[in-house]
């Protein structure tokens, strides 16, 4: 195992049992080192006759008289030098150890500490605003410190691309409310200057611009809604198939009007859900395809089960399709197929964003395919586990 993934705590319990055994040895060695030579050197402390008797004594022979009781006499003098010097020798070299390993701590403390260093001073750009700011991975450090760098920049990375949405999303929603505020506000200050004349016929022209105008708020509220999930909030049991019958029937004139005549293969499926926010859903792809693909002629809407675990809502037209790099995830605010969809077709290009967002708080899935024969095949996926 790698000194760079192992825990906070057996990195610690390791850099406490090397210092212990550094010091432990400086001293132990040390000590053994100046009780080496401290029988030479106590000998030539010791008058002579003393030596002669120490020497005569480690040899196994009787000292001399003279030189014993020399010896005797200079014993309490002997010992305490000899206290002094092993006291002396121990202090030194404890000193020495604890430098040693002060030294030795300090360096490997600093190299798991140095990625806390780099998370610290990364988190002082975050809060400044620099989202782009990452530590990167680090080869050295505790794995609770890498687990930690990883997860702030999967968040810094988050923000980054939460900050590049909002930026994105507010120049959407100001271009979007430009064009209908702009016809609105010189309009009605050309009837207060009695440059136009109040005709009916403006008059219903402006109610159509107020009315995309609320159509756009109330898409931002769903879109809001979802976002802090608030959007579904009551649910029961939803049969799919009597939801998509009431919102189709509902739709005839809209879809007489753009055209399109009407498929429907509606099998029950039931649902655990909300069914004002599944209807909402369902009207949004109904609407999508009355703008983009009434050219089709026929539109088609299906309801069923996939398995045991998932049930669909699928709608299915015969227009121009959609582009062949389309998925859920490229579906943001105001997203619309192809430059020729714009606001001259109607909508307030949210439809698809309202729809991906009710799937996903039903805790489902917004797919796209091509038709075969040509088209456009929309299906919003849906669970089962809480079906009634």
């Amino acid at each position: 195992m790698r000194m760079s993934r192992m825990p906070l705590s057996v990195l610690t319990a390791m850099l406490q049992a090397v210092l212990l055994v550094v010091s432990v040895c400086i001293v132990y060695f040390g000590v053994m080192w100046i009780e080496s030579d401290l029988e030479e050197r106590l000998l030539k402390r010791m008058p002579r006759g003393a030596a002669q008797a120490y020497k005569d004594i480690n040899a196994g022979r009787m000292p001399e008289e003279e030189h014993l009781r020399v010896l005797v006499t200079n014993i309490p003098e002997i010992e305490e030098w000899g206290n002094n010097e092993v006291d002396l020798s121990i202090i030194t070299f404890g000193a020495i150890a604890a430098a040693t390993c002060s030294l030795i701590g300090y360096w490997l403390a600093r190299k798991i500490s140095r990625p806390l260093e780099l998370l610290a001073r990364a988190t002082e750009d975050l809060r400044a605003g620099d989202f782009a700011v990452r530590v990167g991975s680090v080869r050295k450090g505790a794995k609770e410190v890498a687990t930690l760098i990883k997860t702030f920049d999967e968040l810094a990375a988050e923000l980054e691309s939460m900050e590049s949405r909002l930026r994105f999303n507010t120049m959407a929603v100001a271009h979007e409310l430009r064009t209908p505020l702009t016809i609105l506000q010189g309009n009605l200050q050309g009837m207060a200057d009695g440059v136009f004349p109040l005709e009916q016929e403006r008059v219903r022209q402006l109610l159509v611009q107020v009315e995309g105008l609320s159509a756009l708020v109330e898409d931002l509220r769903t879109l809001s809604l979802a976002a802090g999930q608030k959007l579904v909030t009551q649910r029961s049991a939803v049969d799919l198939s009597a939801e998509a019958t009431q919102v189709l029937g509902a739709s005839r004139t809209i879809l007489a009007a753009a055209g399109l005549s009407l498929e429907a293969a509606l099998e029950p499926a039931v649902v655990s859900g909300d069914s004002q926010r599944l209807r909402q859903a369902l009207l949004a792809l109904v609407e999508n395809a009355c703008r983009y693909a009434a050219s089709g002629g026929v539109l088609r809407c299906e309801t069923g089960a996939r398995g045991t675990d998932e049930a669909f809502i699928r709608v299915l037209d015969r227009g121009p399709g959609l582009p062949d790099d389309v998925s859920t995830h490229s579906i943001d605010l105001f997203w619309r197929g192809d430059a020729s969809r714009s606001r001259a077709t109607g909508g307030t290009g949210l439809g698809l964003s309202v729809v991906q967002a009710i799937a996903k708080a039903h805790g489902g899935r917004l797919e796209f395919a091509a038709r075969p024969g040509g088209g456009a095949m929309i299906t919003i996926m849906l669970p089962r586990e809480s079906a009634a």
